[in-house]
């Protein structure tokens, strides 16, 4: 294979990932998994999970999951729904797993999250919102120590 072909082969390559990635931002509520998503791309689960990898840093589940906690964030500051209803409302279908890849992420519980975050962002426009409040991902949310009352 020349350099030109596997550059070819490259471009062809990460315009798939592109396309798997912008389906996950599309349909995050919907229930995907790696297969699903792999059998779109015309891969292989493990070739496509690591072919992301190489080019987002994450695993394609980490990305859905980094995804669906972004809009359950928002979801949870308009105060209007439970924390069971946003986990739905997102995709998931384990409260136990959004409960603790949501403690991960964003470094409280999706409880306390809304109980401080109800009305903290008022006035502030919904796009700086987003981008303040975006969550970390890889587990570098800091730790934070128990408040003793």
């Amino acid at each position: 294979m020349t350099s030109r072909t596997a550059a070819a082969q490259h471009l062809r390559d990460l315009a798939l990932l592109r396309r798997v990635r912008d389906r996950i931002d599309r349909e995050y509520e919907q229930p995907l998994d790696v297969e699903a998503l792999a059998r779109g791309a015309h891969m292989s689960a493990g070739h496509l999970s690591r072919q992301f990898r190489l080019a987002y840093g994450e695993s394609p589940y980490s990305y859905l999951m980094t995804r669906r906690i972004e809009r359950a964030m928002a979801l949870l500051r308009r105060g209007d729904l439970s924390v069971t209803e946003v986990c739905f409302a997102v995709g998931c279908s384990s409260l136990g797993t959004f409960s603790t890849r949501f403690t991960e992420l964003v470094g409280v519980p999706p409880s306390t999250y809304r109980r401080h975050a109800t009305g903290a962002m008022a006035g502030m426009p919904p796009c700086v919102a987003k981008q303040v409040t975006r969550p970390i991902r890889n587990r570098e949310a800091p730790v934070t120590e128990p408040q003793l009352a």
